[in-house]
């Protein structure tokens, strides 16, 4: 799996200009994911990165259709409780530790994205996923050392899921940089087989990364950066000007002093 996402992430940034356009904008989706699962004993939640590609699909005037894949995507639970562990039909060890609940998916998301003015933007619509791996993870210190040892679950869990996400952000250097926003996600399908109402919260809290320019963006930096430079370059003068208002005057009261 590791080596497939380097693989992608090399030819993302290998193809970036190709996939941009004056339409399409493509980028790197990465950030971090605060997660738990209705309907358990424990409502711990876990903690974990992201990272995917987006593209933005321009629509009509300021509506986008925001989609792509999120290649790495971790849902689950911390601290399962006895009642949780014996549900999962989970191996107990004697030692303390956390018991743990992770869920890999592959994210799609399908979502109207409007973009305002000011360079804040919302959106919502539908997000399906597809599990690919799963496990409860138990963790302990033994001897002062660590000790990690993780159990497949893939067969009490779904493999489809899809729910309901909406968002909001902003995007840096007057609507041309980096977006920064924040995404929540509720699964509409239970997680397990076994038990209704196991559903999916998730808080994604996301970093966009636009990969190569179309030719239209590019005229706009360009704009940018002259418009920028044009705008030093005047408050440049007018403070030369100042200061040499200034050093007039100093000297014409001066010679009245004489006077």
């Amino acid at each position: 799996m590791g080596l497939s996402m380097q693989s992608q992430v090399l030819i993302a940034l290998l193809l970036g200009d190709k996939l941009n356009t004056g339409k399409i904008e493509f980028g790197l989706d990465g950030g971090l994911n605060f997660a738990t699962i209705d309907g358990m004993e424990s409502n711990s939640w876990t903690r974990n990165f992201n990272i995917g590609f987006y593209f933005d699909i321009r629509m009509k005037e300021q509506w986008f259709l925001n989609t792509g894949v999120l290649v790495k995507s971790n849902f689950g639970l911390d601290d399962l409780s006895d009642a949780d562990l014996e549900f999962l039909n989970a191996t107990t060890y004697d030692t303390e530790g956390e018991y743990r609940q992770r869920i890999s998916y592959f994210m799609v998301p399908a979502l109207a994205k409007y973009k305002f003015d000011n360079n804040m933007y919302v959106e919502i619509g539908p997000q399906f996923g597809l599990m690919y791996d799963a496990y409860i993870e138990f963790n302990s210190e033994i001897d002062g050392n660590s000790a990690r040892i993780r159990e497949k679950n893939k067969d009490a869990i779904n493999r489809f899921d899809m729910g309901l996400s909406a968002g909001v952000g902003y995007r840096l250097l007057k609507g041309m940089g980096w977006t920064l926003g924040a995404r929540y996600y509720y699964g509409f399908l239970d997680v397990y087989k076994d038990r209704s109402g196991t559903n999916v919260n998730s808080l994604f809290l996301k970093l966009n990364i636009p990969i190569g320019l179309s030719v239209e963006k590019k005229d706009e930096i360009k704009e940018f950066k002259a418009e920028k430079k044009e705008k030093k370059a005047e408050k440049k003068k007018a403070k030369k000007e100042a200061k040499k208002e200034a050093k007039q005057e100093k000297k014409n009261n001066s010679s009245e002093e004489l006077i």
